[in-house]
């Protein structure tokens, strides 16, 4: 993921060169984010003064910034005043967190977070101590998701949720690794019977729209497939052919559907293909790579 924000403009006025804490205009931004993640990671947070979860997660965050010692910078950004940034990051709730290295983002989270998370994702980030049990064992069934052994990623996230029945990462990949084996209506009494906390976790309501794509995904994907062969300006041929492909977990070539259809026809049916790839991006997860590809497709799409 590129990004080229003030360039060209004068920098912002520093606020004390290296403290760890500091707030950044978009006219900063490439100096205080992108150049300073060369050295060490940068944590950008996303806010806004009308934004109650923000003013909780601000001073936790910080806290947790600070205990590294200069091993990680931590920017703030009023959304508010600075508008253009939280468009180029395609930002669409607050408080939003960013985590930069080498000039690109590589973490990230929506939504305020218990502290122990914070701490959890700052550590990822110095990589100063050993990763916790329940970190490795959610790595493991990460690594089983990959392969495609969805049997034994969910029983591992099942043996992480009986130490933390409330860690969304654990639930959310059970409920994808459940959605992998076929076992849709088990992932819905799953998320019903969660609290309305858990429920509004991000990751958590990123399942919920895969739920959705898969009730709306049921295509002939073959059919679908000749008729946008036959007639490439069949929007709605495309925008189901893509729900076919997202159901069918073929993220990228979902992706790809759609975006045809921007390019041919930006405004058709009210920039359905747009919001459409929105879902898909919410479904997949903000750092999913089809996300950060696909978004980064519907900008040079979007402004060609």
């Amino acid at each position: 993921m590129a990004l080229i924000i003030g360039e060209g403009d004068a920098a912002a006025p520093s606020n004390g060169g290296g403290a760890a804490v500091k707030d950044v205009t978009t006219a900063g931004f490439q100096a205080d984010v992108l150049q300073e993640s060369m050295k060490q990671p940068v944590v950008v947070d996303l806010w806004a003064p009308w934004c109650g979860p923000c003013k909780q997660l601000g001073p936790i965050l910080e806290k947790a910034v600070r205990a590294t010692k200069g091993k990680v910078r931590m920017v703030k950004i009023n959304i508010d005043e600075e508008p253009q940034i939280a468009q180029a990051l395609r930002v669409q709730s607050i408080p939003a967190v960013f985590a930069f290295d080498q000039g690109q983002p590589v973490d990230g989270f929506v939504g305020a977070q218990p502290e122990s998370q914070i701490k959890a994702f700052i550590e990822r980030l110095t990589g100063a101590m050993g990763p916790s049990p329940v970190d490795e064992a959610l790595a493991q069934a990460a690594a089983a998701m990959e392969a495609k052994q969805y049997d034994q990623a969910s029983a591992i996230y099942q043996q992480v949720m009986q130490h933390e029945p409330d860690n969304a990462d654990a639930v959310a990949g059970l409920c994808r690794a459940l959605l992998a084996l076929g076992h849709a209506d088990d992932v819905r009494q799953l998320i019903e019977a969660l609290d309305e906390e858990l429920s509004a976790d991000p990751k958590i309501v990123s399942v919920k729209t895969q739920l959705e794509l898969l009730a709306e995904g049921g295509g002939d994907t073959a059919a679908l497939e000749a008729k946008v062969a036959a007639d490439g300006k069949d929007h709605e041929a495309r925008l189901e052919l893509a729900k076919a492909y997202a159901a069918a977990d073929r993220r990228d070539d979902a992706i790809d559907q759609l975006i045809a259809s921007i390019m041919v026809k930006r405004d058709w049916n009210d920039e359905a293909a747009k919001k459409q790839l929105l879902k898909f991006f919410e479904a997949f997860g903000p750092m999913d790579p089809a996300t950060v590809a696909g978004r980064r497709k519907l900008s040079a799409a979007w402004f060609s």
